[in-house]
């Protein structure tokens, strides 16, 4: 990505959908605009379609006008049009309150992506007249998730684009600070909704934060904090109503304990196989990932030795991950309704007993594991879905996640982690759990 002249006080602050579902809502919004105007920083507004299904202008309500269709440049013109009446009512709002504001399109803010419609890739950004707007005092408001084609084909970037729209913007920027503000005060230690005594976290690494988002913890977008973590961005997540929120990528924090936060997703089968008979040649285990890997079907949790393959796929793909393998001499279970909860922590590297202690929390409170696996600063437990928030509360409890734990201490002679930091995209991609 290219950004020209690098820019000074620049603040790039994103505003979800839920951010901008009412007028009050919208109007708090503008204020944070206007209050970081008045701190002396020229800020870029990101905005995401406003509110959630049904409501009129939302992206699921627009994708509802044309159920069915598939990906192409018909769906991308219809989709971005949230965005655009969003960014239009927020210009708007601004300059009521005597900030002169644009708004401006994904193309007219120099979104460059590749051709992929619904699931476009930021290819560059092209800053030039997002930095003239600023140098003249005027505060562009862009439309989030959506980008242009070098051929001028509007496409999208996928789920929680905007997101990606936002740290792509404050990288090209150069230096410039980025807020992404919610309904939730910024990243918690689990979901409120299942663990009452979850709290907000306030500080994580890049690669913690990668982590919780790929695991299920939908504040931040996982490719955006991917993005974020090899870009070297930091951001901050906040509540929209009171700023309190998460400092993500402070390399001078050091782990208060081996856990800082849990993510839990639903809606996994799990599957065993073993070979029936003799074994195919060149090895049944690389026959049976390979159907699976020409079918596209994206395979997570995987674990090969000498008991069999294991592995989980979501719900949806269960039918067709099992008529797939049931054409080959292997023997196949599966166990629909799973849930994976994954435990995230820098602070476990090196760190004895873990897992010990994430096995003696779920069999105290009658959880049963049905598989597992880890990775550098994740391990990840498979369990019935149905049991799950019982297993996501103990496993809170028994790393003491609730309040009164301290919270990450600042060290000043602590470094980035200089494997991270050098860390080229094909080897970060390796290190996750998925194939």
């Amino acid at each position: 990505m290219t950004g020209g002249a690098r820019t000074f006080g620049v603040k790039v602050m994103k505003f979800g959908g839920s951010s901008l579902a009412t007028p009050e809502l919208r109007a708090a919004a503008v204020e944070r605009v206007v209050a970081a105007r008045h701190e002396g920083a020229r800020v870029v507004v990101v905005c995401s379609a406003m509110g959630r299904y049904p409501d009129p202008y939302a992206t699921d309500t627009l994708l509802s006008l044309v159920a069915g269709a598939a990906p192409g440049p018909n769906l991308d013109a219809l989709l971005a049009c949230g965005e655009m009446i969003s960014c239009a009512l927020f210009a708007e709002l601004l300059a009521q309150r005597g900030v002169q504001a644009v708004a401006l399109s994904g193309a007219q803010a120099g979104i460059l992506t590749d051709g992929r419609h619904g699931q476009a890739r930021v290819l560059r950004v092209e800053t030039g007249l997002v930095q003239g707007l600023l140098e003249t005092e005027v505060t562009p408001v862009v439309c989030g998730f959506q980008g242009v084609t070098e051929e001028g084909w509007v496409t999208t970037l996928g789920r929680g684009g905007s997101d990606l729209t936002a740290v792509a913007l404050a990288r090209a920027l150069g230096n410039a600070c980025l807020e992404i503000y919610t309904d939730v005060e910024g990243v918690m230690t689990a979901d409120p909704k299942r663990v009452e005594e979850a709290r907000t976290l306030a500080t994580l690494s890049f690669e913690e934060a990668t982590e919780l988002s790929e695991q299920g913890a939908t504040v931040m977008h996982d490719g955006a904090a991917d993005l974020a973590r090899l870009a070297r961005v930091p951001y901050a997540v906040r509540g929209l109503r009171t700023g309190v929120g998460t400092q993500v990528g402070q390399p001078d924090v050091v782990p208060a304990g081996p856990v800082t936060g849990i993510a839990t997703a639903f809606g996994f089968t799990f599957f065993h196989v073993v070979p029936e008979a003799a074994v195919l040649p060149g090895g049944w285990e690389r026959e049976a990932l390979r159907v699976l890997a020409e079918a596209a079907i994206s395979i997570d949790c995987v674990n090969v030795n000498s008991a069999g393959l294991f592995f989980i796929v979501r719900d949806h793909e269960a039918d067709a991950t099992r008529r797939l393998l049931d054409a080959l001499p292997v023997a196949v279970r599966g166990r629909p309704g799973c849930a994976k909860i994954s435990v995230v922590g820098a602070g476990m590297r090196g760190t004895p007993g873990v897992m010990f202690r994430c096995v003696q929390a779920l069999q105290g409170a009658g959880v049963p594991i049905i598989h597992s696996t880890d990775s550098n600063i994740t391990i990840s437990l498979l369990v019935p879905g149905a049991q799950a928030a019982t297993g996501e509360k103990a496993l809170h409890d028994a790393f003491c996640l609730g309040e009164g734990r301290p919270a990450g201490r600042v060290n000043s002679r602590a470094t980035p982690d200089r494997k991270d930091a050098a860390e080229p995209q094909g080897v970060a991609e390796a290190h996750r759990t998925a194939p």
